[in-house]
């Protein structure tokens, strides 16, 4: 074989996986490891298009992989943004109720966060929050101290270094065209590009995001019946020009395919609001138009203006949008990540993560972890 494995896909996920088979570990030298990425750099799909919130882990269904990886995550995250000199701030989360109706709604994540595990949920009063952050407006809200935000693109940059210190490799502009299982084991790996080649390999982990579907369905003989149905969602962001109105992420009740447009801010303090929920008509990802249309504004300010009535005029502009690869449709409820090992598909050495979406980037070292007590054989 060429190397040992080979993930396709460098964003944060890809990343991670490499880094966590790169690295040595006690009674095991690391292994040699190849990541494959179309594009140009590091991170330019989906991990460099969305909030880069660390999140806490209380939205999602009581042991769903989403709660397992995210909790895990988060807690495996912060550290290795400290040993590393990542940038990140704990400015802890705000989820806002501003009606009874919504109230019920955040009590019940309270409820499913408790279950979680997730650390210091606290429900607090509207007057109560509105003392800390005297812009909002609401009636109740749950606060999550250990929601924070991360520079993710030095996040990514630092397993990047990590792989290659470890002697792996990041081959870019380097498509994947098809993958064909060996009858002796392992897998041949085809690539299109400038220089259209081929690599073989003992392990494979497709981490492709938006591509991962159409690399699953390339996978010669791969079973058609475990490949989930695939729905792509964009997600528009405004800026705000205006001075710094909270100093916590303020988030509203969820709503149907998100969490609700919400206030984020990054770490010079910056505000931006989004996304929102935009389903798209098709699911090819090379059609997507990142562009965002300014007459979204209306809805956002509608919107925020729930939580915050005193948003001027004028206040909000077009920023940048990114794209969801979601398993399920509009009205269906939000379906789990998909980490399909050989245990499903019977392929030996070969995982399939499908459906990594939000909260993806924060579970990414979790995720890795998975990926790695799959393939340890």
């Amino acid at each position: 074989m060429d190397t040992d494995v080979v993930v396709i896909g460098a964003g944060a996920v890809g990343l991670a996986v490499a880094a966590e088979f790169a690295r040595p570990i006690p009674g095991r030298r690391g292994r040699d490891v190849v990541v494959l990425e179309a594009a140009d750099g590091i991170g330019t799909g989906t991990s460099s298009r969305n909030s880069e919130v660390i999140h806490g882990g209380m939205y999602y269904p009581t042991g769903s992989l989403r709660h397992r990886m995210c909790v895990d995550g988060r807690r495996k995250l912060y550290a290795y943004l400290e040993a590393r000199g990542v940038p990140h701030l704990k400015r802890g989360k705000l989820i806002v109720a501003t009606s009874e109706k919504e109230t019920a709604k955040i009590e019940t994540i309270h409820a499913t966060g408790l279950r979680n595990e997730v650390e210091a949920l606290e429900m607090v009063t509207g007057a109560t929050a509105m003392a800390w952050e005297p812009n909002l407006h609401c009636t109740a809200a749950l606060w999550s101290p250990e929601t924070g935000i991360v520079d993710s693109h030095a996040y990514m940059l630092a397993l990047q270094g990590e792989i290659e210190d470890h002697g792996g490799l990041i081959a870019f502009e380097t498509p994947v065209a098809r993958i064909e299982p060996l009858s002796t084991g392992g897998f041949k790996v085809f690539t299109g590009g400038a220089e259209p080649s081929a690599i073989t390999c003992h392990r494979l982990v497709n981490s492709a995001g938006l591509g991962a579907h159409a690399l699953t369905r390339a996978i010669a003989g791969y079973p058609a019946e475990h490949i989930p149905k695939f729905v792509l969602a964009k997600g528009n962001y405004f800026g705000c020009s205006g001075k710094q109105a909270f100093t916590r992420l303020i988030y509203p009740a969820p709503v149907d395919g998100g969490l609700g447009v919400h206030v984020t801010l990054d770490l010079a303090g910056r505000m931006k609001f989004g996304p929102d929920v935009e389903w798209l008509t098709n699911n090819d990802p090379a059609s997507v138009d990142y562009t965002v249309d300014p007459k979204r504004s209306d809805a956002f300010y509608e919107a925020i203006r729930r939580y915050w009535p005193g948003l001027p005029d004028g206040a909000i502009t077009p920023d940048y949008s990114g794209c969801r690869p979601k398993l399920s449709g509009p009205g269906e409820g939000s379906a789990d990540f998909r980490i399909d090992g050989p245990e499903l598909h019977g392929i030996g050495g070969l995982v399939n993560l499908l459906g990594i979406e939000s909260p993806g980037l924060t579970s990414s070292l979790a995720i890795a972890e998975d990926v790695r007590r799959k393939l340890s054989n």
